[in-house]
C-alpha cells in the first residue's frame, strides 16, 4: 500500500481517500495499484457492504498524473484497468463523493461508482482532447450510456466542464449539497444501503449492472434468475415477520 491511499473501515463501509493534494489527487501507477488492491481486498471481505471513494482536501480528483505518463508510467492495472478501478468496479455498491474537481480520470473515477454526491462547487470535465488523449477509461462510454447523446458530445469533443447542478438535472449525480459535507451525505446513502437486505442489494447491482447486454426477450427471466435467490431466502421471510412484529429485521445474508 501507499500513503496515496488512505483506507478505512467504518463498519460495513470501506472509506477510500485519494490522498495527493500537491498533485490534485492525480493518480499515478502506485496509487492505481493501491486503489486496485484496496478494491480486491473490500471485495474479498464478507462483512464489508458498501465502498466510498473520496479525494483528500476538498479535491475528488484531476485524473491521470501526466508528469508521471509523460515518463512512461501510466496508472494502469493488470486485473482492473485505468486508475486500479475503471476497467472493473467493484461488485458491490460504491458511491462516489466529489468535492472541488473531476476531472479526466478523476471523472471517470467517479463513474465508476453507482452513486455520485458532489458538491455544489463540484466542477466535471474530460477534458483529454485538449491534450492529444482520449477518455478510454470509460469516461466517454460511460457517459454515452447515462446523459443525452449531445451533452456527451460537447464534454468529450469540446473537452469543456460541466457543473454538479447541471449533471443532477440530468440524473448523473444523486446529490448536490453543501461544500464540505460530501463525504458525510456519501456516509449515510452507504448506512441506508447497508441497512437493506444484502441479498437483495446484491441482486439488484447485479440486474441493474447486466440488463443492458439482455436481449429484450430475454430480460424478464434473466432478472427472476438473479432475484430468485433473495426472494426465497431467510431474510425475505425476516423481512415480512420483522414488517409485521414492526420492528427492523436482522439479516443473516442467507
Amino acid at each position: 500500500m501507499t500513503d496515496s491511499l488512505l483506507v478505512e473501515q467504518r463498519g460495513a463501509i470501506t472509506l477510500l481517500t485519494v490522498n495527493r493534494p500537491k498533485a490534485r489527487n492525480a493518480i499515478d501507477l502506485a496509487t492505481a495499484r493501491a486503489i486496485e488492491a484496496a478494491v480486491d481486498a473490500f471485495e474479498a471481505d464478507d462483512s464489508a457492504r458498501v465502498l466510498v471513494l473520496t479525494g483528500a482536501e476538498n479535491t475528488f480528483s484531476a485524473g491521470m498524473d501526466l508528469i508521471a505518463a509523460a515518463k512512461g508510467e501510466m496508472p494502469i492495472t493488470e486485473k482492473r484497468g485505468p486508475l486500479g478501478i475503471t476497467a472493473k468496479p467493484p461488485s458491490k455498491p460504491m458511491i462516489s463523493a466529489v468535492e472541488g474537481y473531476a476531472l479526466a480520470g478523476g471523472f471517470e473515477l467517479a463513474l465508476a461508482g453507482d452513486l455520485i454526491v458532489a458538491s455544489s462547487t463540484a466542477r466535471f470535465g474530460i477534458p483529454e482532447v485538449k491534450r492529444g488523449l482520449v477518455a478510454a477509461a470509460g469516461g466517454v462510454l460511460r457517459l454515452t450510456q447515462r446523459l443525452p447523446r449531445p451533452i456527451v458530445a460537447e464534454l468529450a469533443l469540446t473537452g469543456g466542464q460541466i457543473a454538479a447542478q447541471r449533471l443532477y438535472d440530468l440524473g448523473l449525480v444523486n446529490r448536490v449539497v453543501e461544500p464540505g459535507t460530501t463525504l458525510e451525505v456519501a456516509l449515510e446513502l452507504a448506512a441506508e444501503i447497508v441497512a437493506a437486505a444484502p441479498l437483495s442489494v446484491a441482486a439488484s447491482k447485479r440486474i441493474i449492472d447486466e440488463s443492458p447486454d439482455w436481449p429484450s426477450a430475454e430480460a424478464f427471466a434473466k432478472q427472476g434468475e438473479i432475484a430468485l435467490p433473495a426472494l426465497f431466502s431467510k431474510d425475505a421471510a425476516e423481512g415480512a415477520i420483522a414488517f409485521a412484529q414492526k420492528r427492523e429485521p436482522v439479516w443473516q445474508g442467507r
